[in-house]
C-alpha cells in the first residue's frame, strides 16, 4: 500500500504561505488582519495556570459595530498597554485566537474562507460569526477592571460551525 500524497491546498503560492512574517510588506501584513476584533478584547489571565480567560468588554478604541480601532496609528499613545502584532510576538501570544491570520500564516496553514484575502469581502468573518459584532457588552470605560471577572464568556476563544467549513456555504 502506498501512502497518500498530502493534499495540496488551493491557497499554495499564496503570499501568506510563501514568505516567512519579516519578510512581508507593510500592507501584506496588515491585511492578516481579520478584522474580528476579539484582538481587542479584555482578557484575563490565570497567574497559576496561565490560562486566559476572555471577557465580552472591549478597548475602548474598538468600534465594536466596525470591529476596527477608532484610531489605529495612535493606538499605543491612547492605550499604552495596548500590544502591537510583531513577526516576533504572533507566535508566542498565547491569548490570539487560534483562528487568527497572523497566527495561521506564521504556522504556514491555510485562511479560513472567510477572510478577507480568502473571501474577498470584509463582511463574511461577522458573516461567519467570528467578529465581536453584536457581541460586545461595554467598553473597558464603563467596566472597572475588579468586576470583569463577571464578564467573562467563552465564545471569543471559540469557532461557530459555520466558521470551520472549508468553503463558504452556499
Amino acid at each position: 500500500m502506498t501512502a497518500r500524497s498530502p493534499r495540496l491546498s488551493a491557497q499554495e503560492g499564496m503570499f501568506w504561505k510563501t514568505k516567512a512574517l519579516e519578510d512581508m510588506s507593510d500592507a501584506e501584513w496588515e491585511s492578516l488582519c481579520d478584522g474580528c476584533g476579539r484582538c481587542c478584547l479584555n482578557k484575563l489571565e490565570d497567574e497559576d495556570t496561565g490560562r486566559i480567560y476572555y471577557t465580552h468588554i472591549s478597548c475602548k478604541l474598538l468600534d465594536a459595530n466596525l470591529c476596527a480601532c477608532k484610531d489605529y496609528p495612535n493606538r499605543s499613545d491612547q492605550v499604552p498597554d495596548c500590544v502591537r502584532l510583531t513577526p516576533e510576538n504572533v507566535r508566542e501570544l498565547s491569548w490570539l485566537p487560534h483562528s487568527c491570520g497572523y497566527k495561521l500564516a506564521a504556522e504556514k496553514r491555510d485562511l479560513y474562507w472567510w477572510h478577507p484575502l480568502i473571501s474577498g469581502s470584509s463582511e463574511t468573518v461577522h458573516e461567519a460569526g467570528v467578529s465581536v459584532r453584536g457581541r460586545v457588552e461595554a467598553s473597558e470605560e464603563t467596566v472597572p477592571d475588579e468586576e470583569l471577572e463577571n464578564h467573562i464568556v467563552s465564545w471569543p476563544a471559540q469557532l461557530p460551525r459555520i466558521a470551520k467549513l472549508k468553503k463558504r456555504p452556499a
